[in-house]
């Protein structure tokens, strides 16, 4: 039987390892935490149409690239942490362009300046997510825990797409839209700090080292990978845009706990299909629940089996891009990851506010179509060409 399981050493978990994890979820905690509340901003106050929400909303999944073709030469040029913590502090200051145009002066705030702020938040978050991930958390591992490091500190940032929205929606409901963008900010700052109380080295550059790479980018040959993550993240996206509460999200960290247990007690030694096959369709559940059973204890299940379904299918996917990589890809397959994941959420929320802002059927057949194509795609396709590919 085709298994694999990640083990668990209590060594990993050491001071700098925690450090940095809890500055990866803070990062993105500071992104998930505008999902729900910023596209309602846009549409209430800015009174913009559905279509420019929806471009405003994917612009962010285009800055997501800017940087990525630099970042194996930042890294080898500069510090690898200096290059975290300015592509941070840059994103903060992406952040604060909205604070101080809409919350200091109160003026109306045009289309392209939204849509320039979106493209460079994705930039800066995608430079300092990839070295982040790729480069800071491994180098604070043992070269034998690596593996496993990986897989833990991606919990961290998955966290943050439970515990942001509801922290946004709650600062959103009980004082006003700037009280978010402050709590994006702080966020954002303390993942600054907390990089900055982790020691790392100096290495001597590289001088051998190309200005444009696909190092600590994109994976060569993982395309299907790629793709067949990009149709269920899409499909996530579009239930994010269905203007959930906050009790839907916490529901989700729930079935996140619930996923790491199974992945413990389950999962253990089950088939390597079993996972993801497993998770899409408990995810096509999911859909299937909230379109046909629109009960309020439909929004406590349906969000716990959401948390169960995603947390199991990443955790599975991230492994398969490290377990694709050959030597010194690692980083290289943590990016391609973490842009398949998030490209496909930035995609997901635009579609959802342009296509469907009032369709709430027509987003969910169309959540439907992609988990069942990703379904598929990976039955028939893409397991037995990983199983040919794998290089670990």
């Amino acid at each position: 039987m085709n298994t694999q399981n990640t083990p668990v050493h209590v060594r990993l978990w050491h001071r700098d390892f925690w450090l940095m994890s809890i500055a990866n979820m803070l990062l993105a905690m500071s992104v998930y935490i505008l999902v729900p509340s910023f596209p309602v901003w846009l549409l209430e106050t800015e009174s913009y149409t559905q279509q420019e929400v929806g471009l405003a909303m994917g612009a962010f999944a285009v800055g997501l690239y800017v940087f990525g073709f630099f970042c194996s030469w930042l890294v080898q040029r500069f510090r690898r942490n200096r290059v975290c913590i300015y592509s941070i502090a840059a994103m903060i200051a992406s952040i604060s362009i909205l604070y101080y145009v809409q919350g200091l002066t109160r003026y109306y705030v045009e289309f392209w300046v939204i849509v320039l702020q979106r493209v460079l938040m994705g930039a800066t978050f995608g430079l300092a997510q990839m070295v982040l991930s790729s480069t800071l958390i491994i180098d604070t591992s043992e070269s034998d825990k690596r593996t496993e490091a990986n897989h833990s500190a991606a919990w961290f940032s998955r966290f943050a797409m439970s515990l942001g929205p509801v922290v946004g929606l709650l600062m959103f409901y009980y004082k006003n839209f700037d009280a978010v963008l402050l709590a994006s900010i702080f966020c954002a700052a303390c993942a600054i700090l907390l990089v900055l109380t982790v020691n790392f080295p100096f290495r001597t550059p590289s001088e051998t080292v190309s200005v444009v790479s696909l190092d600590r980018f994109l994976l060569k040959g993982s395309l299907p990978l790629f793709v067949n993550l990009l149709l269920i993240s899409m499909a996530i996206g579009l239930v994010m845009s269905l203007g959930l509460s906050e009790r839907f999200y916490a529901f989700i960290m729930v079935g996140f706990l619930l996923a790491l247990m199974a992945q413990r007690f389950v999962f253990r030694e089950a088939e390597l299909k079993s996972e993801i096959v497993s998770g899409l369709i408990l995810l096509l559940a999911v859909f299937i629940m909230i379109y046909t059973r629109p009960l309020p204890v439909v929004w406590y299940i349906a969000p716990l089996l959401l948390g169960l379904s995603v947390g199991i299918i990443c955790s599975r996917f991230l492994l398969f891009f490290i377990k694709l990589s050959r030597h010194c890809q690692r980083g290289t397959s943590q990016s391609t990851f973490f842009l398949g994941w998030e490209t496909g959420i930035a995609l997901g929320l635009g579609m959802g506010y342009a296509f469907f802002l009032n369709d709430d059927k027509g987003l969910l057949w169309t959540t439907m179509a992609l988990t069942v194509a990703a379904l598929m795609m990976y039955n028939h396709y893409t397991h037995k060409w990983f199983l040919t590919h794998k290089n670990r």
